[in-house]
């Protein structure tokens, strides 16, 4: 049984309290460099990332220790940090001086030696300073602690290798829940069983209707023996699609032989938000009692957690975390280690802290990574690498804060002023920097550090957390600002001024994500082409792009053009009355559930008052900005009235995808816009950037994007093989070669071009 050192420790040498205090941490990037700095330093004589094997009660471990110095006899670990040592707590000491003794532990057995010196080095990144906390120890002794560790884990490692022969069994001979595939949806199975098991990476355009959960989870599953694959990740971009994976992994199960011996584990991973039970309190055991005595209660909930056959939910490991007295998001944060099968959100992998990829990389796993909705992905991952600082936020925080923060308070509210005035000619536009504002990352650098030590021993308060997380989440991209960002200063009035980074190329930040993985799907309705994907997602350049056929034939669906209607921005109060006509002649011709899209609120009110200026008994109704769940939920009740309707609604807003209309629910839809973003300033700028990268600035900034939303929204019509409905494209537009190929094939009668 292969075992990591790392993951030996973090399993068997945890003890005490869950303690997540504010305690701010170098970046992947600046630990990584902070470790090579301080090996650079050693000179002669000293060897880095050292490997050390052997075996330990029937374990094989494994490692690599940061330097050795053989002649010395010494050892070293380095651990990086930010700011005051004394911040690390005493759990995480215990863990590193574990790791380094584990690691003693195999070199005096390796190399044969009898006693050895060990250094655990913290290494402070900011102030570019080593702490070494050195001792010397006998191999005898240090193999006694191995033992001890190994012994703990052996138990569990036995158990976990029995579940993996007994999972990897069953999956070989897994049985699709149906009787039959649907139309497409055996193609869509064996594309992926292929894709998975040849260890590729494919972007996969699957039509809506081929019952794309099912299709892709069925056989990434019957691929994992195959594959060796040791974990399959399903990743979504709305919490919808997440219930929809944990459906589909229900329904597998139970068409099982006996399902109740179903020996696979899957976890749903949901945000702190959603699982903590103590929204107020700070994430340590002087605060929360389910924080107190959290790795000391850990392991039994962990055992039970493992034994449960059903998908671990939200719910049910809540269950579980409250019989033991456990905080449950952490509880699911443990298990994400021993599932087979995760199905979160996308930052879970992808973002700057993403748990996942953490968890792949220490220890190699071999994992099957798909991705559902991906036409979403791009805009999803430019979030996750963006961050807005805000002057407001500081002066609020600034007139009650304590007065041992006073100081770094006005120090960053000085930076603030020195940038509005270098800024001044802007006025109140937004004005894009070539660099970041020079002094403001010291300041918050010494702000953070402030804030950090206030926190830490003072009762929770949200505004000073708030800018805390602010200003870390600034610092950390700040750290790697570079081509594929851009800063924007805004000052709308005094006061009020916001610096931003915003990502434009998240591939820059992907690329390494998608490597680790052993074999990656993106799936969607629409990916088309599969080149803007690969190119701003940081695919591999042997990445494949696939697009299945439909179940629909365009004899189901009639697609209108309009040549004589143009939505340009111009154009717009001409074109009010001709769409009003256009829609009101279609509803009397055909009665039933219309959506009509259009590219802003004001457009979509000015065409919905016309409409009842000029057809007054036309039933309608519309969205409109920040409309809560339950007004979203009764404008989607309207469609399923016996009472016909118009529904306005503004393109790429929450109607215009992931909702199902089937039937009669919705016969038609119009389009009056090409989805295309605004032509501002800052979209100029993205296209000279992604000009300057791709050589299709144009494209990938306006005309992707904008027919994508089209294809998604036009997409609600045809929902089933027996479903029949009719799309109006409003815009001259629509109708032009290189806007057209970017649309369905299948929306089209080959024999009419």
């Amino acid at each position: 049984m292969k075992v990591a050192v790392r993951t030996l420790c973090e399993f068997a040498a945890r003890r005490g309290d869950l303690d997540f205090r504010y305690t701010p941490a170098p970046s992947s990037e600046e630990g990584i460099a902070g470790h090579q700095l301080v090996q650079s330093r050693r000179g002669y004589g000293y060897q880095s990332e050292y490997l050390l094997t052997g075996e330990c009660l029937g374990l094989e471990l494994s490692g690599r220790a940061d330097l050795y110095n053989p002649h010395k006899g010494l050892l070293e670990e380095i651990k990086t940090h930010r700011g005051d040592l004394s911040r690390i707590r005493d759990h995480q000491r215990a863990l590193h001086r574990a790791q380094l003794r584990a690691y003693g532990a195999l070199l005096c057995r390796q190399e044969d030696r009898r006693k050895i010196t060990l250094s655990l080095v913290y290494y402070d990144t900011g102030r570019d300073r080593e702490s070494p906390v050195t001792e010397t120890a006998t191999a005898d002794e240090l193999w006694q602690e191995l033992e001890t560790l190994c012994r703990a884990y052996r138990h569990w490692a036995e158990q976990e290798e029995h579940h993996r022969e007994q999972r990897d069994q069953r999956l070989g001979e897994i049985r699709f829940p149906f009787a039959d595939f649907r139309t497409g949806q055996r193609q869509l199975a064996e594309t992926v069983y292929r894709n998975a098991v040849r260890s590729r990476t494919l972007l996969l355009e699957a039509p809506t209707g081929l019952g794309k959960t099912l299709g892709t989870l069925f056989p990434a599953l019957m691929a994992m023996p195959a594959g060796g694959q040791d974990r399959l990740f399903y990743l979504t971009c709305r919490n919808t699609t997440r219930q929809l994976a944990i459906d589909g992994m229900n329904a597998l199960r139970a068409a099982q032989p006996e399902p109740e011996h179903w020996s696979l584990r899957t976890l749903e991973l949901v945000s702190k938000d959603d699982a903590c039970e103590h929204p107020g309190k700070a994430c340590h055991g002087d605060s929360c009692p389910l924080a107190k005595g959290f790795f000391d209660r850990l392991p039994d909930a962990r055992a039970e957690a493992a034994q449960v056959r059903e998908p671990l939910t939200r719910e049910r490991l809540a269950t579980i975390a409250a019989g033991h007295e456990l905080c449950p998001y952490f509880l699911a944060q443990e298990m994400a280690r021993w599932s087979d099968v995760v199905v979160a959100d996308v930052n879970r992998l992808f973002d700057q802290s993403a748990l996942l990829h953490a968890l792949v990389n220490q220890n190699q796993w071999r994992a099957s990574v798909l991705v559902d909705e991906a036409h979403n992905l791009v805009d999803r991952a430019r979030g996750m690498y963006s961050v807005r600082l805000d002057q407001q936020r500081l002066l609020r925080v600034k007139k009650t804060a304590p007065k041992s923060l006073k100081a770094p308070l006005n120090r960053v509210a000085r930076t603030w002023q020195d940038v509005g005035r270098e800024q001044e000619a802007a006025g109140t536009e937004p004005v894009f920097l070539e660099s970041l504002p020079n002094r403001l990352p010291a300041a918050l650098q010494g702000l953070v550090s402030a804030l950090t030590d206030y926190l830490a021993d003072n009762p929770p308060d949200l505004a000073l957390q708030e800018l805390l997380f602010e200003s870390v989440a600034f610092l950390k991209l700040a750290d790697q600002f570079g081509d594929h960002s851009l800063c924007e200063f805004h000052r709308p009035g005094r006061g009020r001024a916001s610096v931003t980074i915003q990502n434009l190329i998240p591939a820059d930040f992907l690329r390494e994500r998608f490597t680790a993985a052993d074999s990656v799907l993106l799936f969607s309705a629409t990916l088309t082409p599969g080149v803007y994907h690969r190119d701003l997602l940081g695919l591999p350049d042997d990445s494949r792009f696939t697009s299945l056929p439909s179940p629909f034939d365009a004899g189901q669906l009639q697609v209108r053009f309009t040549p004589d209607i143009s939505t340009r921005k111009p154009d717009r109060e001409a074109s009010l009355a001709d769409i009003a006509d256009l829609i009101a002649r279609q509803f009397r011709a055909r009665s039933g559930h219309y959506l009509a899209f259009f590219s802003s609120f004001q457009y979509m009110r000015q065409v919905s008052e016309a409409l009842a200026n000029r057809a007054p008994d036309l039933p309608q109704r519309s969205q409109h900005p920040g409309m809560s769940h339950e007004q979203r939920a009764d404008f989607l009740a309207g469609f399923r009235q016996p009472e016909p309707a118009v529904a306005f609604a503004v393109l790429g807003g929450v109607f215009s995808e992931g909702i199902d209309l089937p039937g009669d629910q919705l016969i038609g839809a119009f389009v009056a816009t090409l989805g295309l973003p605004p032509f501002d300033p800052w979209h100029e700028v993205l296209k000279t950037r992604l000009d300057a990268r791709f050589a299709t600035g144009y494209d990938y900034t306006y005309r992707i994007p904008g027919l994508q939303k089209v294809a998604q929204a036009a997409g609600r019509v045809i929902r089933t093989p027996e479903d029949k409905g009719v799309i109006w494209l409003i815009d001259d537009r629509f109708l032009q070669p290189a806007n057209r190929s970017l649309l369905p094939g299948w929306w089209f009668d080959p024999s009419s071009d």
